[in-house]
């Protein structure tokens, strides 16, 4: 079977991925009133600047490697140290680790206290 691509060992046979182009634009004025839910607007929407203001919080971030066979999903948790455009540093207190975390393999962050948007 010619698929028109190479497989590697530890590559992942998926096709690659698809660029769909679609409008989503969410309904802020939708029936439900979510106390929880803050809007972000502006410089703020980026994921960077909510991390670099949550600094020396302790949080989770679910992460997938999908053309690794040993780490498809892992999940980091530890206090925050840095964050920069496509990275996050975070510090596993229980094993005194550093992690440099790339930004492109990250799915989401949870935090176990409030955090900062502003």
């Amino acid at each position: 079977m010619n698929n028109n691509f190479d497989t590697y060992p530890n590559q992942s046979t998926d096709p690659p991925y698809q660029n769909f182009d679609y409008d989503y634009t969410p309904n802020m004025n939708s029936g439900s009133n979510n106390s929880n839910t803050v809007p972000i607007s502006g410089d703020m929407a980026y994921a960077e600047n909510i991390l670099e203001l949550n600094i020396g919080k302790v949080a989770s971030f679910y992460m997938s490697y999908s053309d690794s066979l040993e780490w498809r999903d892992k999940v980091f948790t530890g206090t925050i140290v840095g964050a920069g455009r496509d990275y996050v540093v975070v510090r596993d207190d229980s094993n005194g680790y550093n992690y440099l975390l790339w930004a492109v393999y990250l799915n989401y962050v949870e935090f176990r206290e409030d955090i900062n948007l502003r």
